[in-house]
């Protein structure tokens, strides 16, 4: 049976929430105390360091995103099996998102550290509700899986010549890019505007709820 892809899993919207992955982990980098909003493995390595050099202080930064992280996929799980009919469950997930990352934008740099819990928590319900590209399993926050996955594809294609696994690996890849074009504008935009700049995101973040309308119109209209 051909597989009937939702909106949610299409490029397109990958594109999007990708681009406002790498924007959120150089803005909490370069505005927010070099604190990585997705990137909880080098929280966690910096919580580490942090800890083994009795800056107590200092380690707080790095947990309390990693916490927060994990509390936004609990989020969105349990968003995910109470869905209401007015919206679909992911639609819930990316207004919410939204809505975090806009208060977020006023806190000042002395509140760095809820800010970044803040957008760290926004980071794991987003990681949570969008899990998959064109059937294929892509986080658009993080790239270390997508990387593993994407040289795995490639080195099968290399081997065996199949044209599925070649796509495998370009989408893989490409939202690697992706994540790195987001990541190089938001970096710019934070260093020399501020604060602010995380509109960015939540701009990007706006379309992704719109574009999820299409999807439930495309459904009714097959009912």
């Amino acid at each position: 049976m051909k597989h009937s892809m939702q909106i949610s899993e299409s490029i397109g919207l990958g594109t999007i929430l990708a681009l406002s992955g790498g924007f959120m982990d150089a803005y909490s980098y370069i505005e927010r105390g070099k604190v990585f909003a997705n990137a909880q493995t080098g929280n966690m390595l910096l919580f580490g360091v942090n800890l083994s050099e009795g800056n107590y202080q200092t380690m707080l930064n790095y947990l309390f995103p990693v916490l927060a992280f994990a509390l936004g996929i609990a989020l969105a799980d349990t968003v995910r099996t109470k869905e209401p009919n007015l919206l679909h469950w992911r639609q819930i997930s990316v207004l919410t998102e939204t809505l975090i990352l806009i208060a977020v934008s006023f806190f000042p740099t002395t509140l760095n550290l809820p800010a970044n819990s803040l957008t760290s928590f926004a980071c794991g319900i987003q990681v949570e509700s969008f899990r998959k590209i064109h059937g294929q399993g892509i986080a658009t926050t993080m790239c270390i899986g997508n990387l593993r996955s994407g040289t795995a594809a490639l080195s099968f294609y290399l081997r065996e010549r199949r044209p599925e696994q070649l796509r495998q690996a370009m989408y893989y890849l490409g939202i690697i890019v992706l994540f790195a074009i987001g990541a190089g504008i938001g970096g710019n935009l934070s260093a020399n505007y501020g604060i602010h700049m995380i509109w960015v995101s939540c701009g990007l973040l706006i379309v992704s709820f719109l574009l999820m309308f299409l999807d439930i119109e495309a459904r009714r209209s097959r009912a």
